[in-house]
């Protein structure tokens, strides 16, 4: 008899069982970079509107014994679903100074994404 090259069950189940490890690897890599996208974007655009609430509150005329401003309007549109903000303003050191720490809280789905703090003084 002549013997017969071919596959083995064997040889099957091993190659298999290494694609199959490779594979869950692979799977695994793109769940983790899906993710880490999500997360980068969430906080990319908690940065934007945190950056542009800022500019909103020290435009707005200053009020001595303020302890917040009102936000501005959030833009339309799908980006800032479920985004709030909370502008807070306290006077530094002498209220006569005419200088205020302002803090911006945004937060997403009512857990907080960033904190931006500047300040705003009398003009």
């Amino acid at each position: 008899m002549k013997r017969e090259g071919g596959i083995t069950l064997l040889e099957s189940v091993v190659a298999l069982s290494i694609l199959g490890v490779v594979s869950a690897a692979f799977l695994n890599g793109l769940t983790t970079a899906s993710k880490s996208v999500y997360i980068s974007d969430e906080y990319t655009t908690a940065e934007s509107l945190a950056q542009s609430q800022m500019e909103w509150a020290k435009d707005l005329p200053y009020v001595e014994n303020a302890t917040g401003y009102a936000p501005a309007p959030l833009p339309g549109g799908g980006d800032y679903l479920e985004y709030s903000v909370n502008i807070t303003a306290e006077p530094l050191h002498d209220p006569d100074d005419g200088i205020q720490k302002i803090t911006v809280l945004i937060k997403h789905f009512d857990k907080t994404s960033i904190i931006l703090e500047g300040y705003k003084g009398q003009r």
